[in-house]
């Protein structure tokens, strides 16, 4: 069943985000994948996360399709123009990827090479009004295309939005659910209480997946609460981390626990990011039985 399917006949849907590597050797990424291979629905591949320079979403996809394993291809507005990334989409079509997520691009000033030029030319829903009308079979000229491509397509929701931003953010949600997104993934939860408030406001259907983020140390998770815009992480999660004498498993139960509870709330699905750890996803699956 593919993504698509499963989005729309209600199943819990398993991703999980693999990072293209920095360099041209795609061994590792492979390797770490097939060890999930049948038990995630699709793999996220991430388009230069947090700006730091990797091989491209789209190449990763290629690459993936290649070896069987169904992709959600990320496009980004940071760093192509309209051309670009109306050319991107059209070759991801054509390649077979039948998954594709609007992402805006982390800010360019953090990353490795900060001396770059930001793009966007599009902002996020110029993006995705630009998908829309390449479903519809016409290019941002009006152009009629040699074949339209069709994708289920997803965008980012911003779970902890504060005040005033929260209203915004739901407005932005309607306008992209206007668009055709079928699924909406969101930044990494850890106070599920929190969230369950921030579901109970939504008014739009949507299929929400939360980002569940393997931590990798009490000191991650610190830093993480103290100065990531959005993200809570409660005390009790890095005091629990502080004590265990298996830190790596602690945080492997910490993320398996959060996947079941989001399982339990009625979630269409969630995003598992291990940032570096995608050997450990498997253990992170067996230990959420999912």
């Amino acid at each position: 069943m593919s993504l698509q399917d499963r989005i729309r006949a209600g199943k819990f849907v398993l991703l999980g985000e693999f990072e293209p590597p920095k360099g041209a050797d795609f061994s590792g990424l492979l390797k770490n994948a097939l060890l999930t291979k049948g038990r995630l629905d699709a793999v996220v591949v991430p388009e230069m996360a947090n700006a730091v320079l990797k091989a491209s979403s789209l190449g990763g996809c290629a690459f993936f399709q290649k070896e069987g394993i169904e992709t959600v291809f990320q496009v980004c507005c940071r760093d192509r123009n309209r051309l670009a990334l109306q050319a991107d989409i059209l070759a991801a079509s054509a390649l077979g990827i039948k998954n594709i997520m609007a992402v805006p691009g982390d800010d360019i000033r953090f990353g490795d090479h900060p001396q770059a030029r930001t793009v966007n030319d599009l902002d996020l829903i110029g993006l995705l009004e630009t998908i829309h009308r390449l479903h519809e079979g016409r290019d941002l000229s009006g152009i009629e295309l040699r074949g339209a491509p069709s994708f289920c397509l997803g965008s980012t929701m911003d779970a902890g939005a504060p005040g005033g931003l929260l209203t915004i953010e739901m407005e932005n949600l309607k306008r992209k659910v206007d668009l055709g997104i079928e699924f909406a993934i969101t930044n990494p939860i850890f106070d599920l209480r929190r969230f369950d408030q921030f579901i109970k406001r939504l008014e739009v259907k949507i299929s929400v997946m939360p980002t569940v983020l393997l931590l990798k140390s009490a000191g991650m998770a610190r830093y993480i609460d103290r100065n990531v815009k959005g993200i809570s992480i409660p005390q009790e999660t890095i005091t629990r981390i502080q004590k265990a004498s298996d830190k790596v498993k602690e945080c492997v139960l910490i993320a398996a626990e959060t996947i079941a509870r989001i399982k339990d709330m009625g979630m269409a699905g969630v995003l598992i990011s291990t940032v570096g750890w995608e050997d450990k996803l498997p253990w992170v699956l067996d230990e959420a039985k999912v």
